[in-house]
This record gives structure tokens, C-alpha cells and sequence, in this order.
């Protein structure tokens, strides 16, 4: 028997609605998946919509809501309904200017994809998860940025940045794997677990690493 929906955790467009009344031609939903993870990069999905834009796919979420096999089945679906991009920030990078500035970093290059894909982003609202704008400081000029506490489970747009970062993002972690089988990044994704800190124990530190997060006592048995 098939488990009902939570209507609490399903988003809307409410205020995509809201920014489309106030004269935005766009609305683009941010999101990053990867931040706390200790290998691979850090992704920024970015999912635009046009005024007048249809229903969203069926079942879609927060990417942290839904299952991997779930998501997958999603991504084309997504890609369907608007427009999108994910942009990188690689773990050497994160190593050397830190999780904030790569967060923007990141986030500028999804905006860039876009913009050559021929997306208004300056003629658009952006939609940013949570309190703080990472985002604002690595433009090169200013666009309307509004951050919204929740905008992953609230906001459609938002809902679809998140989960073309993490089906993006995974498949890399995927791919990794195939190269580096002994730190389990096909279940983990880079993440610390402890399979993941048992690699590190019995085979050390790769080029994926974010060698200045690794905590030692991690480490210890």
C-alpha cells in the first residue's frame, strides 16, 4: 500500500507567484548540496521559471526528502519544467578560500550557465535557501537576491535547484567511487562516515579530499 504524501513538506509556487505579480519575468531557485561533506565538491543548483510556467513535476521535494532512486526518476522531469544548472567548487578550492566564498563561487557559475543559455538572469528574482546571501558577494554586479529560510521545502523552484545538485553531484561521487572503491563514496557521497574515515585510516588522503576538514579523532579507533 502506498504511503500518502505529507502535505507539509510538499512546496508550492506560492511565492514564485507573489515575485511574478511584483514584475520579475524570471523567478530562479538556489540551492547547494555537498557543503558539509569531507571529499568531492560542493554543488549550487540553480532552476529557473518563466512567468506563466505550468504545474511542477508530480512528488517533487527538498532532494533531502525524497529517496536516491526517487530523485533520479525526478531529474528528467525536472529538466522539463524550466530551465536549470549546477555549478562546482572543487575540494582544492575549498581547501584554499573556504566553504563560503566557494558556495558563491559555485552558485556564480550555475547563474553564468544559465545566462549563456539565454535565461534574463538580471531581469530575475533569485530565490536563495536559507538566512544568509553567499551568493550576492561573488557577483559581478548586483541582482535581486532574496534569501528565504525553508525555500528548499517551500519553494518549488527551490525544490528543483536542490535536486538537480544532488543527482549532479552524486553521479560525480559515482563516478569517484569507480576510481576509489576503498572510501565507499557510491553510499556516502563523500560524506563522513564511518566507512569513509576507515578509508582515510587504511589509505589516506586523495586529491578528492578536503584535507583541512579531516578531524583526526575521527581517525582514532
Amino acid at each position: 500500500m502506498a504511503r500518502a504524501s505529507d502535505p507539509s513538506k510538499d512546496p508550492t509556487l506560492e511565492v514564485e507567484a507573489a515575485l511574478f505579480a511584483a514584475g520579475s519575468r524570471f523567478v530562479i531557485g538556489i540551492d547547494e548540496v555537498g557543503r558539509g561533506a569531507i571529499a568531492g565538491p560542493v554543488a549550487v543548483g540553480a532552476h529557473a521559471i518563466p512567468l506563466g510556467i505550468g504545474a511542477f513535476p508530480e512528488g517533487l521535494r527538498d532532494s533531502k526528502l525524497l529517496s536516491e532512486k526517487r530523485r533520479e526518476a525526478l531529474a528528467p522531469l525536472v529538466a522539463g519544467w524550466g530551465s536549470g544548472a549546477v555549478g562546482f567548487a572543487s575540494a582544492e578550492e575549498i581547501d584554499e578560500l573556504g566553504i563560503g566564498a566557494c558556495l558563491g563561487a559555485a552558485g556564480r557559475r550555475a547563474l553564468l550557465e544559465l545566462h549563456r543559455a539565454g535565461i534574463p538572469v538580471d531581469a530575475a528574482a533569485i530565490i536563495l535557501d536559507g538566512s544568509h546571501d553567499w551568493l550576492s558577494a561573488a557577483l559581478r554586479k548586483p541582482l535581486d537576491v532574496r534569501t528565504r529560510v525553508g525555500a528548499d521545502r517551500g519553494c518549488a523552484s527551490v525544490a528543483a535547484a536542490s535536486v538537480r545538485a544532488k543527482v549532479e553531484r552524486d553521479a560525480l561521487m559515482r563516478e569517484a567511487h569507480d576510481a576509489h572503491p576503498e572510501y565507499a563514496w557510491a553510499s556516502n557521497k563523500g560524506y563522513g562516515s564511518r566507512a569513509h574515515y576507515d578509508g582515510i585510516e587504511a589509505h589516506g588522503l586523495t586529491e578528492l579530499h578536503r584535507k583541512s576538514w579531516i578531524r583526526s579523532d575521527k581517525l582514532e579507533r
